[in-house]
This record gives C-alpha cells, structure tokens and sequence, in this order.
C-alpha cells in the first residue's frame, strides 16, 4: 500500500566534514582533498536515477544532509534543486533545508546558497558554552556560533539549530539557563538531543574506559521533562521526541520520515522508502562512487518490505511524533491486523504512558521519556 498522492521527499547526503566530532555516528568522512565538479556530477546522476523510478509524484521537500552540507559548493546545491525541478513537481511552498556548521567561513556563504534556492537551514550549534563545545569536538566557539546564526537568520526564511543536553557533570540549573538562552534568539525551530555513546565513536571509547560518564537514567528523565515543560511554555512545544517548533514551523521533511511516507535518498549512504522498498546506498564514498560509474546509481541494495515489516516500520516511526499513529493505517500496511500486542497496549494505557481516541494512538507526555521501552512492550 503506497499512497502516491503524499507528497514526495527528497533526502541528498554530503558525507564530507573538516573533523570527525567524538559523540558521531553519522556517515560523515575527513578527506585532504574533494573533486567537487567530480562529485557535484555523481550526485546528479544518482538523483536521475530516483527520477527515473518515480515518475509523476510531487516533491515537498529537499533535505541537504550530512556530513556537512554547508561545506558544498552553493553551484552544486543550485544544481541539485534544478535538476529536482525539472524531475518533479514542486509543491507551492517547498521546503528546502540545508545542515551546517556555524562557522564564520559557511556562514559566509549562506547568502549564496539562499539564492541557489535552500528557505530552510539547521545549525550545528550543539551548546552555548565554550567548554562544552570542546568537549564535543567543535571546531567553533559560542561567539561565532552565535554570529552565524544571525547571519542565518538575515539570509533565510526559516532557521533551526541544535543543542545537545546531558553532557556530563551538567545540572538542570546549569541546561535550563543554557535552554532560555536559546530561545530567546526566535527560532521557529529547535532541535534539542540528549547526549547518547553511540558505538564505534570515540566517546564510545572513553566510556568503556572508564573515563567519560553521562548523567543516569533518572536525571536524563528530569532534563527531558524539563525540556518540554520550558519549550512548551516558550510556544515551542516537542512535536517529536527531541523536536521542538512553534505551530506551523514543523520539519516538514522529517515529518514525512515519522509519518512513514515515501522518500528518495541520494549519495552515499542514503536510506529511501518508496513504493514499499527499502533502498540503501553505498556509505564509503569511493564505492558509492564506483558503483555509479559500474551502474549509473549508488545503490548497494533495494529490498522489497513484506506487509508485516512496512506496519512495524510505521508504528515505530509513528510514535515518535505527538500526533501518534492511525491504526487503520498499520492494519492496512500490514494487511490484517496492527502488530501489537492488544494486552500489553492496554496495560501502557492504563498506565497513563499512552491515549487512543478512536483508531487514533499516541504517547502521552508521561510516555515519552520511556518510549524504547513502550515500542519494545507494545510490536508483537
């Protein structure tokens, strides 16, 4: 069951950075030198090759990603967005985002970039204290941070940026001062993370030494509770689990992810989800280019999803955002009923961790900070 009349999403990955940050795991890679005609080229070629599989849908978003988007040539990113046109329809008022650094040498460039056609941009602010950003790895410090966001906001319609909370050592005295502060700068948008180790990083490394430790379960919960509770009364409030927007000022492209809608992925690495398959490219950059020159795309594999793997696909990706999920729509896309298991459902609604109205089913604000748990309870 694929719905061809929602709108399309278009998902570009740049995997290259200048530095590799200790808490990623992102498909980003450090290379002394980047052939861009080379590169800008084979991100066109695997664009057509989507096109050429998705004829006659309209496009309601693009989404530079990375790696660090802001690092491309504005030539390539206008490029991309042409070639986009000429693919598909455009929705009226497409949303086109693009990552990037908050660096004084990118932000220089963004009045370029608006002009090759981005309205949208997420920064990578990641904290508003200098030390913090050194813990992370960042190659900027607050000040300049700060003035790439104003320059963001003088050169585009919509800004977003990040912050990453439950840093070690940092109290709810010391992030609710930190959060004030950023919304005190008018974005429609933040995205607000919790801290995480994610495998094969280097902070990994450090946690299984011995020598980096993040705030506990429980005080992760107060941060988060706390988060919400600010954002919320600031008219920001969480729309998804670590996102934050006034009405209105959603991510419409992520929003097609969580609502389990069809989008196309290009470079290396990319993820898509259309017409019920499941496409990944190449992550390494040499073989994703390879195989373009081998097959004229980057694909590495494209697996048809069974009805039973689509639903649980949905329901996962459903519930991260506060609207929930229409059960219908699971039973539809797993022809039969929903994978979920009905007592262990009852028990999260008695529990007051999740609501259903009607077909309707979503994670209270009490559910949220325990949601892994719920979606491991609840998929049959």
């Amino acid at each position: 069951m694929t719905d061809t009349s929602a709108p399309l999403a278009l998902y570009v990955h740049w995997p290259f950075c200048v530095s590799k940050c200790p808490y990623c795991d992102f498909n980003s890679h450090v290379r002394e030198s980047v052939d861009q005609a080379r590169w800008r080229d084979a991100l066109l070629a695997d664009l057509a090759h989507e096109a050429a599989v998705l004829p006659g849908r309209r496009l309601g978003s693009i989404f530079f990603g990375g790696g660090t988007p802001s690092l491309m040539p504005p030539e390539t990113v206008a490029a991309i967005i042409d070639a986009a046109a000429k693919a598909w329809a455009f929705e009226d008022g497409i949303e086109i985002t693009l990552e990037a650094n908050p660096s004084s040498v990118e932000a220089a460039r963004f009045a370029d970039i608006a002009r090759a056609g981005v309205n949208r941009v997420s920064l990578g602010l990641q904290a508003l204290d200098d030390e913090a950003l050194v813990f992370l790895g960042r190659a900027h410090g607050v000040d300049e941070g700060l003035a790439a966001l104003a320059t963001a906001q003088a050169a585009f319609a919509r800004v977003s940026f990040d912050l990453i909370y439950a840093r070690p050592g940092q109290s709810l005295e010391a992030w609710e001062a930190e959060l004030r502060r950023a919304i005190g700068f008018g974005t429609e948008h933040l995205s607000l993370y919790q801290l995480a180790i994610e495998p094969g990083t280097r902070f990994a490394t450090l946690a299984a030494k011995g020598q980096l430790t993040i705030p506990d379960a429980d005080m992760g919960a107060d941060l988060f509770e706390m988060t919400r509770a600010i954002t919320a009364a600031a008219g920001l409030p969480a729309y998804e689990i670590s996102n934050h927007a006034r009405p209105g000022a959603e991510s419409r492209h992520n929003l097609t992810y969580w609502r389990y809608r069809d989008y196309a992925g290009v470079g290396p690495g990319a993820h898509g989800r259309r017409g019920g398959l499941a496409t990944l490219r190449y992550k390494k950059p040499e073989n994703w280019l390879a195989a373009l020159d081998r097959n004229g795309n980057g694909m590495e594999r494209e697996d048809r999803l069974d009805p039973a793997d689509r639903a649980i696909e949905a329901l996962l990706m459903g519930l991260r955002i506060g609207e929930g999920i229409d059960l219908d729509r699971i039973a539809a896309l797993a022809d039969g009923a929903p994978p979920i298991d009905a007592r262990a459902l009852d028990r999260i609604v008695q529990q007051g961790l999740a609501e259903r109205e009607g077909n309707r089913l979503r994670v209270t604000e009490a559910g949220m900070p325990v949601l892994e748990a719920i979606l491991r309870e609840i998929v049959a």
